[in-house]
């Protein structure tokens, strides 16, 4: 949070702890997740000052046992939250995904994306204040249907990932079907317990071994389960296309 109140100075409003460390605890290969709201829009050397400390701050996915973790942050201005657009928009996005862009000489832009609004959604149910005032005084109230529509939106680049990231994927899906039949947001793992009992055999497995390897139980070893985790997640996500 330092970094923050370093770079950010008084256009800094509040900074919000939120995903697994308020939500169900810090996995092994668990990010630190930051929301931020500023007051005003932030300068390129804000952006590029946050950028260049969070680069040596953060830890590399994935992540070393007893080593820094990975930081995920997100600057949203007031402005944009309090108009409520969809997709949100996002002034400043940190994420280890990001890293070998920026090393490579790319510069932080504000820029909309559907997973911001999710991101707002679930920070909103759950998200604890660090500095600033409590999550519902500053964080919008994401309507059912811009989180339906983010779902819908995402789908695509999600399962594009799923080579090279099928635990994460699968995790991510089993959570949006979750949350489009329950409206509710919880873990990776709660999501993916309440999913393997719905699905059949063979995919509740496939689900089950990212359940394992997210809870640090078993090997993230996707080699020899390509095939499967390809059925899964498509199976998933027609489940997730039929609720919305």
């Amino acid at each position: 949070m330092g970094i923050l109140r370093r770079r950010l100075g008084d256009a800094l409003l509040a900074v919000y702890l939120h995903g697994s460390a308020v939500s169900g605890g810090l996995r092994p290969q668990s990010d630190i997740d930051l929301l931020a709201v500023v007051g005003s829009g932030l300068t390129e050397s804000q952006r590029n000052g946050l950028l260049t400390e969070l680069l040596c701050r953060s830890g590399r996915h994935p992540a070393v046992p007893g080593g820094p973790r990975c930081l995920e942050v997100l600057v949203f201005c007031r402005f944009d939250l309090a108009r409520g657009d969809y997709p949100a928009r996002a002034e400043f996005v940190y994420g280890e995904w990001l890293r070998e862009a920026f090393e490579a000489g790319e510069s932080p832009v504000p820029e909309r994306d559907p997973e911001y609004s999710l991101v707002l959604a679930q920070a909103r149910q759950e998200a604890i204040a660090l500095c600033g005032p409590p999550r519902n005084e500053l964080l919008p109230e994401v309507p059912p249907e811009h989180v339906r529509q983010a779902m819908r939106d995402a789908l695509p680049d999600l399962l594009d990932g799923l080579h090279g990231d099928a635990r994460n994927v699968l995790l991510t899906l089993a959570r949006m079907w979750y949350t489009v039949r329950t409206g509710k947001f919880v873990t990776k793992d709660t999501a993916a317990t309440w999913a393997i009992a719905r699905l059949p055999g063979p995919d509740a497995m496939t689900l089950d071994h990212a359940r394992g390897a997210y809870l640090g139980e078993l090997a993230d070893d996707w080699q020899s389960r390509a095939g499967a985790a390809r059925q899964v997640a498509g199976r998933m996500a027609e489940y997730v296309r039929r609720s919305l």
